[in-house]
């Protein structure tokens, strides 16, 4: 169960709700995000709901069967919206389109790709600056610096920034240049690093595993959220399956699922889904139309020079017809 704390309730109230709740033969977690204070009980034990919701101190009570609770439409009907600041939105309705090279490069890529963006009105850039590369030999990012640089050109310019952090010693030192971290495939079950990402309060985009099923990018949501952050997005970025014809097998009916089990915004990824040039773009409207939330997909001046994964990144012109066309398709749906 799910039990949303009155603002106003005592430290009497709240000792005289937790020993209720333990006379049931459930356990108490207590969670304190930027928005409310919860008190999560688990346990197996059938019982009236209003033994509980009579008591003082409550604002609200839910019966959540899923072990993912925090993170379920079961308790929380109405989507959850992601406020970036300076009227930047994202989800219940307000559809967000996150481009960017797969890395950051210098000054001269950042600005190009800024002006890119703002010429066809997208307010959020992608980009790393910390790589996790199959190859030790790959060019692994320009660190912090090179994030600082990216900080400074994208505020002057109203850009809000998206990128990977890879480590919980990495958070620090980049949390007052990001507006959101975005966790990779890699990390998804990195759970010392999706505790550390409960104490921030910012924003925290979480892709699905490279082999990972739904339930599990929830419940590393819920670790997430069960620290104490709840501004939280979900990313479907494609699994790898045996199929090869494709760098990975984009899972469009995860769209649609995750949009029914969660609150949570729902973004999709067709770069790193599909892996091919040609392709981005038919992913890319399957997605918008399938229901996601947003869009994040990766463009480059000359792809073929991109210092990574040139072949899923898509040039300018390209780019600026499939942003042309994701918005008209989200008009219609």
């Amino acid at each position: 169960m799910i039990i949303q704390l009155a603002p106003e309730i005592t430290s009497d109230q709240r000792e005289a709700l937790k020993t209720q709740i333990s006379s049931l033969k459930y356990k108490t977690n207590e969670v304190r995000t930027q928005i409310g204070e919860y008190i999560i009980g688990i346990g197996k034990e059938k019982f009236d709901v209003r033994n509980i919701g009579h008591l003082p101190g409550i604002k609200d009570i839910h019966i959540v069967s899923d072990d993912y609770k925090l993170v379920s439409r079961k308790w929380k009907v109405n989507q959850t919206t992601i406020d970036l600041g300076d009227g930047v939105l994202i989800g219940d309705g307000h559809f967000a389109l996150m481009a960017g090279p797969c890395s950051i490069e210098g000054e001269e890529n950042i600005v190009k790709t800024i002006n890119h963006l703002k010429e066809n009105g997208v307010q959020i850039m992608r980009g790393g600056v910390f790589k996790p590369r199959s190859s030790p030999y790959s060019f692994r990012g320009m660190g912090i610096e090179g994030l600082k640089l990216w900080y400074q050109l994208a505020r002057e310019n109203g850009i809000k920034i998206v990128t990977e952090v890879m480590q919980v010693s990495q958070i620090e030192e980049m949390h007052d240049y990001v507006d959101m971290f975005q966790v990779g495939a890699r990390n998804t079950q990195n759970f010392n690093l999706l505790d550390e990402l409960g104490k921030v309060d910012k924003a925290v985009m979480i892709k699905r595993g490279i082999s990972g099923t739904i339930d599990e990018l929830l419940y590393s949501a819920e670790y997430v959220f069960s620290g104490g952050n709840e501004k939280l997005l979900l990313c479907e970025r494609g699994i790898r399956t045996y199929e090869r014809a494709s760098r990975n097998t984009f899972d469009i009916n995860a769209i649609p699922i995750l949009k029914e089990k969660t609150h949570l915004p729902v973004i999709a990824d067709p770069s790193h889904g599909v892996g091919i040039r040609d392709h981005v773009e038919p992913v890319a409207l399957a997605s918008t139309v399938a229901g996601a939330d947003g869009v994040i997909f990766e463009i480059h001046e000359k792809p073929e020079k991109a210092f990574s994964d040139g072949q899923q990144t898509l040039d300018y012109e390209e780019s600026a017809k499939l942003i042309r066309k994701m918005r008209a398709l989200r008009e219609l749906v």
